[in-house]
């Protein structure tokens, strides 16, 4: 996914999730869906984030912007289509993660308290929602060219986002695998549970991507990682303590930012974009160790993306076992059958979020063991 960098109040908002292809016969479907990160997400004033619904603010255009019909009888078949578009159409709050390995949560909650309100986020200790106390003009939004973030004491990035390493859980002195792994948000999330202890494997395929992940390594501190360029299912004959597969994907979770989604989806991308995903899975299974966990996420909201893909695995391989994943966030049931398929009964373990669930990206995350 490109990033834009004519603003910079808005070139450090990193979502890595429109990954460029690691498969070569989907080169030119994931072309299609990358797109230029319009990087739209503005702090929302609240004090609670259950009560998100009161404090939105939608885009200027909203009532401009047209979904395919194809798309709207799509989704509402998933979930409630009005509440959807309305959060769909608004803007994303912004968020940081703090750094523990350059500083702790209180000194920069004292750095930053006299000019932004920092709200944290339930399912990540690390995490916070910032807004700026000015008001009209003197309200800023630009969290990158703050010398906080210059100095890599925190990481700007989506609440969603945080997920997938905190269910993850990298311990110190572990052999960890971040298979698709540019621009970095979340293998430095990882590299900073790992405490600079064991080895991180942060990989992706473009040289491009892996330009801001080396970038953002060094800005955060990072020194237990070594980057590697391949495709994904390229890896072979290890034994990793834990994985994660953050896939590339559709990205319909991220309309919020890239209104480009909505004219890019289309039903064939989408399942050559699952074909894809069902091989990085297997992949990764193959190299995570007995008794070692693997994370499998997107920011889709595609079944066929989601939960098709980790039925995949758990029919294949009666070693995996999809776990349920405990965190203090809204969620929506997961899709156990779809368009007439059914899919295996563990993946109602998955945590399938929509945006209206907690003001934030579509998400999806799946929690999978390797049986000893």
């Amino acid at each position: 996914m490109g990033k834009s960098k004519k603003n910079k109040h808005k070139q450090n908002q990193q979502e890595e999730k429109h990954s460029e292809p690691k498969v070569r016969n989907a080169l030119e479907t994931q072309k299609e869906f990358q797109m230029e990160e319009k990087q739209i997400a503005v702090a929302i004033s609240e004090d609670d984030f259950e009560t998100a619904d009161e404090s939105l603010e939608p885009f200027h255009n909203k009532d401009k912007i047209e979904f395919k019909p194809a798309f709207i009888e799509h989704y509402s078949k998933l979930t409630d289509w009005e509440t959807y578009k309305k959060y769909s159409l608004s803007f994303l709050r912004r968020s940081i993660r703090v750094n523990t390995l350059k500083i702790s949560v209180q000194k920069i909650q004292e750095r930053l308290s006299k000019d932004w309100i920092l709200t944290p986020i339930p399912w990540c200790k690390e995490g916070f929602w910032i807004e700026h106390r000015g008001v009209g003009k003197e309200k800023r939004r630009d969290i990158g060219n703050l010398i906080e973030h210059a100095l890599g004491f925190m990481y700007v990035q989506e609440a969603a986002s945080m997920i997938p390493p905190v269910v993850l859980d990298p311990q110190p002195g572990e052999i960890i695998l971040d298979m698709c792994s540019a621009p970095g948000s979340k293998a430095t999330q990882i590299a900073q549970y790992m405490e600079n202890k064991g080895l991180l494997i942060a990989n992706d395929f473009t040289y491009q991507r892996l330009q801001a992940l080396g970038l953002n390594v060094q800005r955060n501190g990072i020194t237990n990682i070594v980057i590697t360029q391949m495709y994904g299912h390229w890896f072979k004959d290890f034994q990793f303590d834990r994985i994660l597969l953050d896939a590339p994907c559709s990205g319909t979770g991220t309309i919020r930012k890239s209104l480009k989604t909505i004219l890019m989806w289309n039903r064939s991308g989408i399942k050559q974009l699952a074909g894809q995903q069902r091989q990085l899975i297997e992949t990764a299974f193959t190299n995570l160790k007995s008794g070692g966990v693997m994370v499998y996420s997107t920011c889709s909201n595609e079944p066929e993306e989601d939960e098709a893909v980790v039925s995949f695995l758990l029919e294949k391989n009666p070693g995996a076992v999809c776990e349920e994943i405990d965190l203090p966030i809204k969620h929506g049931p997961a899709v156990l059958e779809f368009e007439g398929k059914k899919y295996n009964h563990g993946v109602k373990n998955c945590l399938r979020l929509w945006p209206q669930d907690n003001d934030t990206e579509g998400f999806f995350i799946a929690k999978i063991r390797k049986k000893d």
